[in-house]
């Protein structure tokens, strides 16, 4: 663990230019959200809000960056609600027009946290879901590395992260930085905004000294800015050792609360009642009172030439993180209040502070005048910083349909790694640009044969001890080559990975085809990192397999029931559940079609370990034939039986319980009442065709002149398919999982939820 001693003597003075470009970020992050709250008319009466006190706490060091350090090269995630501040910057580099200023939380204007997809002004990482931005830009620097061994075309580049601490209570935080990767990654850095304050209150323990130590655990370097110039130059006089100590022991709340006393009370409180207090008295004694408030509040976050010395402290051999004190509100009439998080300065204070900054409150968004030092450093920064927009590479093209048409009895699951395997031989440029992930479930997932053909990916080749061993299956062959990446068991890296990778196209114009493969039961915990990904830009493949209350042994804890919903539900994420191996090839080649481009969208499929006999699928030997199949597995359902004449009853069924809806059509047939049968493969396609009223897939698999009463069936919650219905607005009923699974042999589980064949059967006749 380092701590940056910096004194006087061997820091330079921070530029008064500096300083003053430093005091224009701190008056346009406030004035931004000001005006969206007291000057923008607001005929609802909502609370718009923004932060300016967190805002400020980050002014000082987002200057140094971008002013100061930041190459064209690197990456920057910014927390979520120091946006004014990004903005700002970013308007006065002249990458932001003057109009958006006045837009912050309206429609098309500026967002509320950092958007890379939705801001008009450059953003590196999107913020918003706490610990998520955080973390991005590990991911980042991961894709990075990808792609470079891939292409030799990703350049270098610093990935940071400018995280606020109460971030680091956010498990995806620990997660990221725990997984053994990641320990190698030297151009990662965060920097953390210590401000000892959180939404409600004063973080009431000093944890930096723990925070330190568990980043230190995990092998990154560990830098500290704590205190400011003034500060290092007191503790070296008479009675400096007691100030430092007093500093460094109290309590946070006792240090936030020295922050809001006037110079006379702090004479009193400072002190304290220690062994030192009568020394630290005289030391304060010889302070005047401009001296003395500016010394508590002069910590390393604030000061630039601090700053700077720990940034050249980065040696790139490993992740670093710097813990940055700061004062919550820094600069503002409310800064340390233990209340100011989404306070706003009265008028009268924002006045006093354009009064201090040296703007005119007619004219609030002006920026330098161009031939001035300010002028001057801002048009520097914003040439050194601007980049040429990457081109974008193709994929190479992508079969539609390998020719193959599966035979015998196989999963769903299975289908999965022999599509990529076919892949790789029909279609090489592709597959080239295919990329597999999974949490420690390649084998159980059945990757095993697609990791043995391209290998697993290292930013190094190593040695793979057990290549001479010949009841070795699975042959992990890690080399910069290699097309899997391998993490610990946590979705959450897993699907922040899989985002980053699904972003390359438009940060380095080199695309790739991210598959992630996680057991079905924990989409749901990766869920929200993913959506995340996909509202930054991310575009991929996310398998949940194997699924559903169908692994009837494994039991409630692995049996998932409210995944088949998520394509209904995830905006740019279309989902399928294949029944058939067929239906699996031809759903991932059309998911990887629609990835790495402007108009891309992510997939998410959803399969089973369940063996089907592939017969049952009916692929149609004409080719113009298998083509028309093909097209409606794609856009969402297929008839998959046409009883003759006029059906009793429509069965719509989808994923592992084909085999039953078959079964009791046969079954329903007998009885006197036919039936057809639909395989559903995309609920979600179907609910946008339905509410578009497009036709197409609805014409095909539920004709208006075969509408009959419809039974809806699923490994899933029935709510999924309960929407069919409406089409002709005909009786239904829908079976489905509607509690926690139970363990047992797969007949008596589908019984117990009555997915068995005689429960489709019954509900049918209920519907005569």
């Amino acid at each position: 663990m380092t701590e940056m001693m910096t004194s006087p003597v061997d820091a330079a003075g921070p530029p008064d230019v500096l300083h003053e470009v430093e005091q224009r970020i701190l008056w346009l992050s406030a004035a931004i959200v000001d005006h969206a709250n007291r000057v923008r008319p607001n005929p609802t009466g909502l609370k718009v809000g923004g932060h300016q006190a967190s805002s400020a706490s980050m002014v000082t060091i987002m200057t140094a960056l971008w002013f100061e350090h930041l190459t064209a090269a690197d990456r920057v995630s910014v927390k979520p609600h120091a946006s004014p501040v990004l903005h700002a910057i970013n308007y006065l580099l002249g990458e932001l027009d003057e109009d958006y200023l006045t837009t912050l939380r309206s429609l098309g204007g500026l967002q509320s946290y950092p958007s890379r997809s939705k801001d008009p002004d450059p953003v590196d990482y999107s913020t918003g879901s706490v610990g998520i931005g955080a973390t991005a830009p590990i991911w980042g620097a991961l894709s990075r590395r990808y792609v470079d061994a891939m292409t030799g075309t990703a350049g270098t580049g610093r990935q940071y992260s400018l995280v606020g601490d109460a971030e680091l209570d956010e498990g995806a935080c620990w997660e990221a930085i725990l997984d053994p990767m990641v320990a190698e990654l030297g151009e990662v850095c965060w920097i953390v905004d210590l401000n000892r304050q959180s939404l409600d209150r004063i973080v009431p323990e000093i944890g930096a000294n723990r925070l330190r130590a568990m980043f230190e655990a995990a092998g990154w370097q560990v830098l500290t800015a704590k205190y400011g110039r003034l500060l290092h130059g007191l503790f070296g006089r008479s009675g400096g050792e007691a100030l430092r100590d007093r500093l460094d022991t109290m309590p946070n709340p006792e240090f936030q609360r020295l922050l809001r006393c006037a110079p006379g009370e702090l004479r009193d409180r400072l002190p304290g009642s220690g062994p030192h207090a009568a020394a630290l008295r005289e030391l304060l004694s010889s302070l005047d009172d401009a001296t003395l408030h500016a010394a508590i509040r002069d910590l390393g976050g604030h000061d630039l030439g601090t700053l700077r010395a720990t940034l050249h402290e980065i040696d790139d051999t490993r992740p670093t993180v710097i813990f940055a004190y700061t004062v919550k509100g820094y600069g503002l009439a409310s800064e340390g209040h233990p209340q100011n998080h989404s306070s706003l300065l009265t008028a009268g204070q924002l006045g006093e502070l354009a009064e201090r900054v040296g703007v005119s409150a007619e004219r609030p968004w002006a920026r330098f005048e161009p031939g001035s030092p300010a002028g001057l450093l801002c048009a520097r920064t914003a040439a050194r910083l601007r980049r040429t927009p990457p081109g974008t590479a193709g994929t190479g093209p992508i079969p539609q349909d390998i020719g193959r048409t599966p035979t015998g009895r196989s999963t769903t699951q299975a289908a999965l790694g022999r599509t990529l395997l076919d892949l790789s031989r029909a279609a090489p440029e592709a597959a080239r640009r295919v990329v597999t992930l999974a949490p420690d479930v390649s084998s159980s997932t059945n990757l095993g044969g697609w990791v043995n053909k391209v290998g697993v990916w290292s930013p190094v080749e190593r040695h793979d001890w057990f290549s001479d061993d010949p009841e070795t299956i699975l042959h992990w062959r890690e080399k910069p080559t290699g097309q899997h990446v391998e993490l610990g068991i946590a979705e959450t890296n897993l699907v922040g990975l899989l985002g980053e990778l699904g972003a390359t196209w438009s940060r380095w114009g080199e695309p790739l085809l991210p598959i992630g493969v996680v057991y079905d039961p924990f989409v749901e915990r990766a869920l929200e990192p993913w959506s995340f990904g996909i509202y930054a830009g991310g575009q991929s493949i996310l398998v949940g397999t194997p699924s559903g209350v169908t692994l009837a042994p494994e039991g409630g804890a692995h049996q998932s029931i409210s995944t088949p919903s998520v394509g209904l539900e995830q905006p740019g994420c279309v989902t399928y559940e294949p029944a058939f191996a067929i239906d699996v090839e031809w759903t991932l080649l059309a998911s990887l079609a629609r990835l790495g481009r402007p108009d891309g969208t992510s997939a998410y499929l959803r399969l089973s370990t369940r063996p089907v006999d592939q017969s049952l699928a009916g692929v149609p030997e004409d080719p113009a034939a298998r083509e028309h199949r093909r097209r409606q597995v794609v856009a969402g359902a297929y008839p998959l039986r046409r009883c003759a004449g006029a059906p009793a009853v429509t069965i719509a069924a989808m994923g592992a319980v084909m085999t039953e809806a078959l079964e009791a059509a046969d079954r329903l047939t007998a009885l006197g009442m036919p039936a057809d049968v639909v395989c559903v493969t995309s609920p979600g396609l179907l609910f946008e065709a339905v509410q578009e009223r497009t036709g197409g897939v609805l014409e095909t698999a539920f004709p208006a002149h075969r509408a009959a009463p419809m039974v809806t069936v699923l490994d899933g919650h029935p709510h999924t398919l309960a929407f069919l219905a409406g089409i002709h607005r005909v009786r239904a009923r829908h079976l489905g999982v509607t509690r926690f699974g139970q363990s047992g042999d797969l007949d008596e589980v589908y019984r117990y939820h009555g997915l068995d064949t005689g429960s489709i059967v019954a509900a049918a006749l209920d519907l005569r």
